[in-house]
């Protein structure tokens, strides 16, 4: 395999992973360990090229350090992709070059499932490096981290609804997901377990029409679903879904969701503010993953009861987010970052005492 490094200024090590004989091509971004070492998922797009993939990674391992930081996890952010087609390209040779990827970088960077990972490609890679974490059927192991995620959000919501309505009432509360996969859906069978009215909205009609006849959600088609009036709009699919194209046609009172990187720029945040609608940051509402991960590499590995008194810090991390943009007169996008950055330096500080 031939191992090559991509200088990114802000960033411990950025990689590049190439393997003539499986034919793999990724890159694997470490942003800050400064709490400890990175933790991030792995996910295998269609990339046109490697440049759209390094923006991808980049963006994600960035958003990684924060969330962990205003989680509390004690880890740091990274992330990694495989540049190749999710059907046609996959194999066990492929994923087991993966694996000799990550055990290159020592156990500075840890991987989990991501977008179109699973269970089977995290095997293949946990054959060939031990630094893999969130695998199914592996004892002391957390499993699959997306029911996680989506509990996670749900104690975002509360405090969302709380700040936009004064209370965390669900029932008659109307969301718009866009995007029902893993976790998608999982919110929508949450929301609609605790009363919320609930519009779903994926590209695949399948996911759509399980959760219509199963939980009684509502369906929108892609073309139209920005349009839907709703009180909370939850973009849940690819990120940078919200930029100067779809802000202006968003009919909602609040936004969040569990997609990362919802913002194509930072400035977003702005234009979404003046809008009036309030904005749940990415990285603070949908840290439930992480945090049910970060468990189980505690001593003694995962302990569901642990994890969930954990996620439960989501709604109150949410809450002071909000807090901090009110009493700053920010958003709270940049109350979020202040909150990470904050929480970073006192790391840091702890970290050069010892």
């Amino acid at each position: 395999m031939e191992i090559s490094e991509i200088h990114v200024d802000g960033y411990e090590k950025v990689l590049r992973g190439r393997d003539a004989s499986s034919g793999l091509h990724a890159l694997i971004a470490v942003h800050d360990t400064s709490l400890g070492p990175a933790l991030g998922g792995l996910r295998m797009l269609p990339y046109v090229s490697e440049d759209e993939a390094l923006f991808d990674v980049l963006r994600l391992a960035r958003g990684m350090t924060y969330k962990s930081a205003v989680a509390e996890t004690g880890l740091g952010g990274g992330k990694a992709v495989v540049i190749g087609d999710p059907v046609r390209s996959k194999s066990e040779a492929l994923f087991r070059a993966m694996g000799r990827f990550v055990e290159h970088l020592g156990g500075l960077y840890i991987t989990a499932a991501d977008m179109n990972i699973g269970d089977t490609e995290l095997a293949a890679v946990r054959r060939e490096t031990r630094w893999v974490a969130g695998l199914t059927g592996v004892p002391k192991s957390s499993g699959n981290p997306s029911p996680y995620t989506a509990l996670g959000c749900i104690e975002g919501y509360r405090a969302l609804l709380e700040e936009l309505f004064g209370d965390d009432r669900f029932e008659g509360r109307h969301f718009v997901l866009h995007g029902v996969g893993a976790v998608g859906g999982r919110m929508a069978e949450l929301l609609r377990a605790r009363g919320a009215r609930v519009t779903v909205c994926d590209v695949d009609p399948l996911r759509v029409a399980r959760l219509v006849d199963r939980y009684g959600c509502e369906a929108v088609g892609d073309a139209e679903h920005l349009d839907v009036e709703c009180d909370v709009y939850a973009p849940c699919a690819r990120g940078a879904t919200l930029n100067d194209d779809t802000i202006p046609r968003l009919r909602c009172k609040g936004v969040g969701g569990c997609a990362n990187n919802q913002l194509l720029e930072p400035r977003h945040a702005e234009m979404l503010a003046q809008r009036g609608i309030l904005y749940a940051p990415d990285y603070v509402i949908n840290a439930g993953g992480v945090v049910n991960i970060a468990v189980e590499l505690l001593p003694g590995g995962w302990d569901e009861q642990v994890s969930l008194q954990r996620i439960a810090r989501i709604h109150d991390n949410l809450r002071r987010v909000f807090a901090i943009a009110r009493e700053r007169g920010i958003s709270p996008r940049e109350a979020a970052t202040r909150l990470a950055e904050e929480r970073l330096a006192a790391g840091r500080a702890a970290r050069a005492r010892r």
